[in-house]
């Protein structure tokens, strides 16, 4: 596969945010975590209807009824993933399949979740941008020593999304479609919120 065969198009764009999982580490619901006066859930579906998406997609599993209490569905689809505990790749599906199941057309998906305090509609936008000028399948974003979410993925990886098992993330496809990936840089993204010491600092 050569990239310069490639080049996508996204017009319209879609935004699954995973917050399926029961924050073992912490003992609560980090969704529910307050970070600048809301939710850190509630945060991210803000920030993710402010880059301009067609539709926002929150797929929730664990505590979902006490999650879903808290929140606004405003503008939102709210996904209810049964197979949680099974690992991330399992979010990622719910979400997908979901979105497929609109009658509508998705160029593009991007993947976020809720305990990344810093993520906002620049950084989004600026997956669009990349994609946009780079015309690759897949944008992610590079922070620290590491690459990960949020990221854009063309429809055209969607199979390879709805193929991943376990705890696996969409990370292993850059490894995987590295021709067709390109990064943008998150100065922040690598503050995530998995125990109360991670809170502790976020909040000092």
């Amino acid at each position: 596969m050569k990239a310069s065969e490639f080049h996508f198009k996204v017009e319209n764009f879609a935004i699954i945010i995973l917050a399926a999982g029961n924050s073992s580490r912490l003992g609560s619901p980090k969704q529910l975590l307050t970070y600048n006066g809301r939710p850190l859930l509630q945060l991210a579906i803000d920030k993710a209807k402010e880059s301009g998406p067609d539709k926002v997609i929150v797929v929730l599993g664990s505590s979902k009824q006490l999650i879903e209490s808290k929140i606004s569905n405003e503008g939102i689809m709210i996904v209810e993933n049964p197979d949680w505990e099974s690992g991330l790749a399992s979010s990622i599906k719910s979400g997908l399949r979901a979105l497929n199941n609109i009658p509508t057309i998705t160029d593009a998906i991007i993947l976020m979740v809720c305990d990344q305090p810093f993520v906002d509609a620049k950084i989004l936008k600026e997956l669009l941008s990349e994609q946009a000028k780079s015309g690759l399948a897949i944008v992610g974003s590079r922070y620290e020593d590491c690459i990960g979410i949020p990221a854009l993925f063309h429809k055209y990886m969607f199979s390879e999304l709805l193929s991943l098992e376990g705890d696996t993330g969409a990370k292993k496809l850059f490894e995987k479609y590295k021709k067709l990936t390109s990064f943008v840089s998150f100065q922040h993204g690598g503050i995530d919120i998995d125990t109360s010491e991670d809170y502790k600092n976020l909040t000092k």
